[in-house]
């Protein structure tokens, strides 16, 4: 599909992306002034993978897999597998365009002596179609493909035998005015580059009470995105959305064929609020760190993602969730559902955002699809041998 837009209209188009990171300023009908956290680069805080989009976006304490790159790479260490890799696509905001697809492609590999360390891998590439750029007379100015991608690299260590830690480095471009150079009094657009971090620890331990009935708890506190300012013209840099998360999960091994996971995450971003007087782009990533603490209604700045996860005889899982954002700082409240199937390496995963709402009220992500395929295994080059799931004694997923 093709679409004509501004440049501006642009900008708002990436930023409807992840609306949870996009706002204006605005005033209440009481008068007091609303608060929103608006930054660039708003992809980075798309859930990637089907598996925590069907459990209302909650993913930083479940249990590890090769998206645990985005969630928290200090699971890694935990994973049951010695290699895996996962590819993910999610068709986004198809409601209201066509073309808008989130890519996601990720893997690692564990090593030493008692497989204690893993070295991790992602790729994200979020398209935004075809546009037509017009000026802010509606004259055409040229035609162009947006695009925005990341690339990360982790590394992660099991500190003990409960407790693990990891890093990642990212490196983030993004070309949404890709094609076009146009001079305004802000200057010229050009793609924008920046670097991050995330920094992430891992807790989990599993009491066992009698043969196939244990309870697993898990805890997870990341910091993501934690880097450079970005920037599409020489008069403003932008904060990329850096962010603070906790989560817990609790599973429950109810017999020799079923269990269930509860999971809960916290979010909040690490930058300052955008209020009626308008947001200092021009302050430090520091300052702006300290100054996200200090600015907005806090609690109206945390979002809660909760699901649940059903496995039945580790093959087949089912998973519902709930997403909830103060209507202050964008009022995205939705439930999610999804199932995944697993045999022998290989795992598919689905999820699906129940539609809500409706006309100008309808949540433009309604009916989002995610598809995820997973494949982990413990030898290379003989991941085929691996004995299939329903003669392995129930395990944690």
């Amino acid at each position: 599909m093709s679409k004509n837009l501004g440049i501006s209209g642009l900008l708002l188009l990436a930023g409807m992306s992840a609306s949870q990171v996009m706002a204006q300023s605005s005033t209440n009908l009481n008068g007091t002034s609303a608060s929103f956290v608006t930054t660039a680069v708003p992809f980075l805080r798309i859930s990637p993978d089907a598996r925590s989009g069907a459990m209302g976006d909650a993913g930083i304490a479940l249990s590890p897999d090769p998206n645990s790159q985005y969630w928290n790479v200090a699971k890694m260490p935990f994973t049951e597998k010695s290699y895996g890799v996962s590819a993910t696509y999610t068709p986004w905001l198809k409601d209201l365009v066509p073309d808008i697809f989130l890519a996601y492609l990720s893997g690692y590999a564990k090593f030493g002596e008692e497989q204690e360390q893993a070295v991790s891998a992602s790729m994200r590439y979020f398209s935004l179609g075809n546009i037509n750029y017009t000026d802010i007379q509606g004259n055409g100015i040229g035609t162009g493909m947006p695009r925005e991608y990341a690339f990360d690299f982790g590394y992660s260590r099991r500190l003990s035998d409960n407790l693990s830690a990891g890093l990642t480095m990212r490196y983030i471009r993004s070309a949404i005015a890709s094609g076009v150079t146009y001079t305004t009094t802000g200057g010229d657009y050009k793609p924008g580059n920046a670097f991050g971090a995330d920094l992430g620890v891992f807790y989990t331990k599993t009491t066992e009470k009698e043969e196939y009935h244990a309870n697993t708890f898990n805890f997870g506190a990341v910091i993501s995105n934690l880097g450079s300012k970005i920037t599409y013209n020489s008069t403003r840099r932008d904060f990329i959305p850096m962010n603070l998360g906790i989560g817990t999960a609790y599973t429950m091994q109810l017999d020799a064929y079923n269990k269930i996971t509860f999971a809960l995450d916290l979010n909040k971003l690490l930058v300052p609020a955008l209020t009626t007087s308008g947001a200092d782009t021009a302050i430090s990533v520091p300052s702006g760190i300290i100054k996200s603490f200090t600015t907005g209604d806090q609690l109206a700045q945390i979002n809660v993602a909760a699901g649940a996860e059903y496995w039945y005889q580790n093959t087949f899982a089912v998973r519902a969730g709930y997403f909830y954002e103060n209507k202050n700082n964008g009022d995205r409240q939705y439930l999610t559902t999804g199932i995944g199937i697993k045999y022998n390496v290989f795992q598919l995963h689905a999820s699906y955002l129940v539609p809500q709402g409706s006309g100008i009220n309808r949540n433009p992500l309604s009916n989002t699809l995610r598809f995820t395929l997973t494949f982990e295994f413990d030898n290379l080059g003989t991941g085929g041998s691996d004995e299939p799931v329903e003669s392995e004694a129930p395990t944690q997923n």
